[in-house]
């Protein structure tokens, strides 16, 4: 590793792209220390800790919306944005033809409306917290113009953040907007361990404590890096053809089906689908008996609540395998190049066993992110770890595809990458 590491630094192209990935990060983290004016941080961090919403979106900006810094809403509002624009292109034709028809301009035109929607979505949703909660807002603040003066310029914070991204994607090394949201989740974590760390030496936790801490995230780190990368390979026999006077095909190659194909959105989607109900109770039905009895029952850790989260993520699993896999296209390509499955027969056959293959990998994928899920609450319940099951994933699919491009710039100039 360390010889990978001099090779990297042995590449000017190279080292140029990993230090100025660096010290983007590091203006990234700089600005998410800028408070915002006419905000109380320390009644923004006693208001979250009733509100389950509040505290997903905390995880993944690094604690900066807890510190309310102008990168508050940190990139969330552009994930809300693409999850929502992914969803338009399946119900409206016309943005549709605009993914698969447009080519290169398609794409631009998408992303540059995915960034309108971001703004927009950012600008509601700082002004829309800024309102909802009790965060102590300073006396000239507290009226429509202050609130809306302060979602501006979270608003522009998030802007920044995908500035930043955008930059890193184009002139660094990685995806821009992962690293950003990779940057957020290692702070938490760092966060949270030199937080058990200080209660050691101040005898308020044991070394146990933090023992079995670090354990227990590196086997779960683990276990996730050796999932992500597994898949299920469908190998594919394709006929010779003669066209002209050249030979094409009689090649067997295979279709890589990941294992954990549905990636992290089921968990953020049941995450948001759980905490929405109590983040509305909080406000509307504070102190009721309603409002008591779902707080006792339905905390992170409670058994009712893993029970449903459970049940969510496994039919939002199902539900993005639905709209994201389609056998019927891929059977399609496979037959129009004159391949086939070893033992299937094309059209029809292949098409049932492209669907069945795939509806067992998303019933394994979304067992194992309930599991997940349930460690993860468990840890965070009796040992104070806050690092979520979505954050666990981000942060390995993050490092294993920037590793990866690393990889792919040293095996380009003949040098062993990290694996090899």
């Amino acid at each position: 590793m360390w010889e990978t590491l001099r090779n990297v630094w042995r590449v000017p192209e190279l080292r140029k792209k990993v230090l100025y990935t660096f010290f983007m990060l590091m203006l990234f983290r700089l600005v998410s220390v800028i408070p915002v004016p006419g905000a109380n941080a320390e009644a923004m961090a006693q208001a979250m800790a009733g509100y389950d919403l509040l505290g997903l979106m905390n995880m993944m900006t690094g604690s900066a919306l807890s510190q309310m810094t102008i990168m508050a809403m940190g990139i969330s509002p552009y994930i809300n944005a693409s999850i929502i624009m992914q969803l338009l292109t399946i119900a409206i034709p016309a943005l549709e033809r605009l993914q698969k028809e447009g080519g290169e301009e398609g794409k631009k035109k998408i992303n540059q409306i995915t960034r309108y929607v971001t703004i927009g979505l950012a600008v509601l949703q700082a002004y829309g917290i800024i309102s909802a909660f009790p965060i102590g807002l300073a006396d000239g603040y507290n009226n429509f113009w202050g609130k809306l003066s302060i979602g501006i310029i979270m608003a522009g914070g998030t802007a920044l953040a995908l500035w930043i991204g955008e930059r890193i994607t184009k002139d660094g090394i990685g995806n821009g907007v992962s690293l950003l949201i990779f940057t957020g989740i290692i702070t938490n974590l760092f966060n949270g361990i030199l937080g058990t760390t200080q209660g050691v030496f101040r005898g308020q936790a044991s070394v146990g404590t933090l023992a079995v801490m670090v354990v227990t995230i590196f086997i779960i780190l683990v276990v996730v890096t050796c999932i992500d990368l597994s898949e299920r390979r469908i190998p594919v026999q394709y006929a010779k053809r003669v066209v002209g006077r050249k030979m094409y095909g009689g090649q067997s190659t295979h279709i890589p089906m990941k294992l954990l194909s549905v990636g992290v959105l089921p968990l953020i989607f049941a995450y948001s689908f759980m905490a929405f109900p109590s983040t509305i109770i909080t406000i509307v039905a504070k102190g009721s008996n309603f409002a008591n009895w779902w707080g006792r029952n339905m905390s992170q850790s409670s058994p009712l609540y893993i029970v449903i989260c459970g049940l969510l993520i496994v039919a939002f699993s199902y539900f993005y395998t639905a709209i994201t896999f389609n056998p019927q296209d891929i059977a399609k390509n496979i037959q129009q190049q004159g391949g086939h499955i070893p033992g299937i027969r094309t059209g029809g056959k292949t098409v049932e066993f492209l669907s069945r293959t795939s509806k067992r990998l998303t019933l394994f994928a979304a067992l194992f992110l309930a599991l997940m899920n349930t460690i993860a609450s468990m840890l965070s319940a009796f040992a104070g770890i806050p690092f979520g099951a979505s954050s666990v994933l981000i942060a390995v699919s993050v490092a294993l595809e920037t590793v990866r491009q690393v990889e792919s710039q040293l095996v380009m100039r003949n040098y062993k990458g990290f694996l090899g």
